[in-house]
């Protein structure tokens, strides 16, 4: 007759105590991967937040250039002389420009901050993590 169907968890335990395999302390491992959960959703946090600031600094200069294009064509008188023309034409240019450049520095320091910020908490967590099992080691 076969031998009655053992249960996997029945057998895990029996090969760990062949094995001499310490006792693993389920509450501390549960708490270790509850720290992890909690960091991991405060970087999530930290990233949403970034999103949301990039967001609001996008609709910033889409609110800028529509009120500066609004204005241009409000002043703009194609009379005068060809020169006086090209030259309002060259300084809005110039404007544009130097908004487009200032406006894509300012949203690429935000990512990079809600990059570094989300990084920074998963960083410190690893760190905890590493002492937290560097501790139970000495303990033992």
């Amino acid at each position: 007759m076969a031998d009655a169907p053992q249960n996997f968890m029945d057998m895990f335990q029996k090969l760990g105590e062949q094995l001499k395999v310490p006792s693993f302390d389920m509450t501390r491992i549960m708490e270790h991967h509850q720290k992890n959960l909690d960091a991991m959703t405060r970087s999530w946090q930290a990233m949403a937040s970034g999103a949301t600031a990039i967001a609001a600094k996008q609709r910033e200069i889409f609110e800028s250039a529509v009120k500066d294009i609004t204005a241009m064509a409000q002043d703009y008188k194609p009379t005068g002389a060809p020169q006086d023309i090209f030259a309002k034409q060259a300084e809005f240019a110039k404007k544009a420009m130097e908004a487009a450049i200032a406006n894509t520095r300012d949203l690429a320091e935000l990512v990079q901050k809600s990059g570094n910020d989300s990084l920074k908490i998963i960083h410190e967590r690893m760190q905890e993590s590493y002492e937290e099992i560097r501790s139970g080691l000495e303990k033992k």
